[in-house]
């Protein structure tokens, strides 16, 4: 396959007069060769999130502050552990006064020998801090992951002009970019959708189909027009939105939690009545 790919590259170049004269070419060349079964979607997909990430910046893709799960730097190792069990993550940012201070990274399992000792060890957080990465909003994709794989670093917090706490990006947002979203095994029961956080909170995968989100919330949103709820968010928005646009719409308010400039993955969902029939416009 890719000695034939290869020839007909060659062949539709010599056509061309030379080679693409721009990024567009490029990318209209990988269509080709897709039409053409050189190409399966899922590998032109990955050519052109690879051709993208060069023109994205951390700000496109970093979790906002406001979403980011935190540690505070006097937290007691009771109230800790609930909150490593509930998001299953391995990396903490640890704050200081507020989000916009963050002191340096907790690891989940540098904390494990402290449970189940009755006191024996004294929790103290210096013990386990870590020194954070931190990154300009302005960083371009393609330089932090060379840099994440250079260093063996999983997480970086991104900062603004002055220095205080955007947000944060982990190595798995970035790859995200390419390959599309990386399911974790935390997250949702496999095939499932839809992830109950609270009575009022939920996760939804933005693939889900709208009947099945119908179903899952007693509601009968139109499926005629788009057949996911990430395709009714996204008409509802106007436009491909970012992460952490947020969107009111069937008694939900929508909060976009991972998208690329493609297609959303992941959405936050929040309850925003009692009603399970609410099914009022944005």
């Amino acid at each position: 396959m890719m000695s034939s790919l290869k020839a007909w590259v060659q062949r539709l170049l010599q056509g061309l007069g030379g080679g693409p004269e721009d990024k567009q070419q490029l990318i209209d060349l990988l269509h080709l060769a897709r039409d053409k079964a050189l190409l399966n979607n899922d590998a032109l997909s990955m050519i052109e999130g690879v051709l993208q990430v060069s023109d994205l910046q951390v700000r496109d893709i970093m979790i906002p502050r406001a979403h980011m799960t935190v540690i505070g730097r006097d937290d007691p190792l009771e109230k800790i552990l609930p909150v490593v069990i509930d998001s299953a993550h391995s990396r903490f940012p640890v704050i200081g006064e507020d989000r916009s201070e963050v002191i340096g990274i907790m690891l989940a399992k540098d904390v494990l020998p402290y449970w189940g000792l009755e006191g024996a060890r004294r929790f103290d957080m210096r013990e386990v801090l870590r020194s954070a990465v931190v990154v300009p909003e302005s960083k371009r994709l393609d330089v932090l992951l060379k840099e994440f794989r250079s260093c063996r670093h999983h997480m970086a917090i991104v900062v603004d002009e002055y220095g205080s706490a955007a947000g944060l990006v982990t190595i798995e947002d970035v790859l995200e970019q390419i390959v599309g979203e990386i399911e974790d095994e935390f997250d949702f029961d496999e095939g499932a959708g839809i992830l109950k956080r609270s009575e009022r909170e939920f996760t939804v995968k933005a693939q889900t189909a709208i009947e099945d989100f119908n179903e899952f919330f007693g509601l009968e949103l139109d499926d005629e027009a788009f057949d996911t709820i990430g395709g009714l968010v996204v008409n509802a928005l106007g436009h491909m939105p970012k992460r952490g646009e947020k969107v009111n719409l069937a008694g939900f308010q929508f909060q976009v939690m991972r998208a690329d400039s493609r297609r959303i993955h992941l959405l936050y969902a929040r309850r925003l009545s009692d009603s399970p029939l609410d099914t009022g416009s944005p």
